[in-house]
């Protein structure tokens, strides 16, 4: 038992991002518990209220993230998770129910800041015995002290999303990974073939007039405004996309695995979403959007293609999504990058 304790602490604080960690987390727990089945569940606000969704799973030694055991990433309301509601409203550290066919369940909010984002669901078909629980409060504990270091050196101070630092660090690390195919000119044909094809995609956000906001209104409610994006962002993509602020009002998603249409759809989407909600004191908000698909091209070119087709966006008329592709292909852009618009974009 010892030895293997050790080896799962060796790889628990082995990682360096979330995702990764919480695996070898509920790993642990199975390996040196054999509870039948632990989630990891993320809470966020959206429009004034707030949803559960799930981030991974350990079921009957099978572990799985969202994208590989569902296809609708789906995010259900506050309210369908009870124990969750009793944890919060009353500062738990714990919960455990027993549901009627007779399994033990055991909810640990993970506390960070006095709020929580995250919870642990473990599942029995017996109680838990003494060995156990000691063992699931010791992970657990690890498991909250490691992931409250992540989070000082990941997230961005203001709005908690991904910071430019774990940016470069990841995208520059899997870029290659996950590109889905090399760039290159296309008939037809094959262009209508990459339409259908899943591929992963980059986005840049900007907010429209920002500049606007903090001088009408003051800097407190321009972070109020850039908090609540988050939010809209947050419940705008599935579990397993990345969003990052690069600081200031700009923004960047990394959408993974969908068409081309489903891409767009996506976007616009989120684009509506901040469009119809109504800030604070400041009323209406708008943003501007530009993507790519993720090639075979450096991380500093990917990122100037979609910048190139924000800021196409920005020049004409705010408020819109572009897609670099439909800019290069329809002529309005020249596929060479200058100096000026990556130094414009970094």
């Amino acid at each position: 038992m010892m030895k293997q304790l050790l080896k799962n602490l060796v790889e628990i604080t082995a990682h360096r991002e979330h995702s990764r960690l919480a695996l070898s987390v509920i790993s642990a727990l199975h390996e040196l518990t054999q509870v039948r089945q632990v989630r990891v569940l993320e809470i966020f606000p959206m429009r004034d209220e707030l949803f559960v969704q799930e981030k991974i799973q350990l079921k009957d030694g099978q572990l799985s993230t969202i994208a590989e055991h569902t296809q609708d990433d789906p995010k259900e309301p506050l309210h369908h998770y009870p124990a969750i509601q009793a944890c919060m409203r009353d500062h738990q550290t714990e919960h455990a129910e027993i549901t009627a066919e007779g399994e033990h369940i055991l909810w640990l909010p993970v506390w960070l800041h006095g709020k929580i984002n995250t919870f642990l669901e473990i599942r029995n078909r017996q109680a838990f015995d003494d060995a156990t629980m000691e063992m699931v409060h010791g992970l657990f504990q690890i498991y909250c002290n490691y992931k409250s270091l992540l989070d000082y050196s990941e997230r961005d101070a203001l709005t908690g999303l991904f910071n430019r630092k774990t940016f470069d660090d990841q995208f520059s690390r899997h870029a290659f990974a996950i590109a889905p195919h090399e760039s290159h000119s296309v008939d037809s044909d094959e262009r209508r073939h990459v339409v259908d094809t899943k591929a992963h995609w980059l986005a840049v956000v900007d907010i429209d007039h920002f500049k606007q906001v903090n001088d009408q209104f003051g800097h407190l409610y321009g972070d109020e405004v850039l908090i609540l994006l988050a939010n809209i962002l947050r419940a705008s993509f599935r579990s397993h996309d990345r969003i990052f602020r690069f600081g200031g009002e700009e923004f960047v998603i990394l959408l993974r695995s969908t068409t081309l249409n489903d891409a767009r759809k996506i976007f616009d989407r989120f684009r509506q979403h901040v469009q119809e909600y109504d800030f604070p004191q400041v009323g209406k908000v708008t943003v501007s959007l530009g993507f790519v698909g993720i090639s075979q091209e450096t991380p500093v070119v990917i990122l100037g293609h979609a910048d190139q087709a924000l800021y196409h966006a920005k020049k004409n008329g705010r408020n819109r999504i572009c897609y670099y592709d439909e800019l290069v292909t329809s002529g309005v852009l020249s596929p060479e990058i200058s100096t000026n618009d990556i130094v414009e974009f970094f």
